[in-house]
């Protein structure tokens, strides 16, 4: 199932059809990796809705975006950036990290309803 999933998200993010978050007015969250760390390391979005995220690697390192609450795996190359899509979301928190530096590398999707 999970390889199911990926292969959805690789078709996502490789055109396949699908539109662009701008096109369709879904949420776009940038993450910097920088030291092994996620910028920002927490960030909060709408429930609901789907959500690109557009992750920059500033490290000489590769790194795995890893998260099986959003059921995602997304491989990011040295100074590389990488593009994908979660969600729809419902309400709650969502961790991630990335895999090949997890002891530094951490951080939280937060979906909330719209009041």
């Amino acid at each position: 199932m999970r390889t199911t999933v990926l292969m959805l998200s690789a078709l996502l993010v490789g055109g396949g059809g699908a539109a662009s978050a701008a096109e369709t007015g879904d949420p776009v969250v940038t993450l910097t990796l920088k030291d092994h760390r996620f910028t920002p390391a927490s960030v909060t979005v709408p429930a609901g809705r789907t959500v690109r995220i557009e992750l920059i690697n500033r490290d000489a390192a590769s790194e795995e975006f890893d998260s099986t609450d959003l059921w995602v795996e997304q491989d990011v190359t040295p100074k590389g950036r990488a593009s994908f899509t979660v969600g729809p979301l419902k309400p709650g928190s969502y961790s991630f990290m990335g895999e090949l530096h997890s002891e530094t590398a951490q951080g939280q999707l937060v979906a909330v309803a719209a009041p």
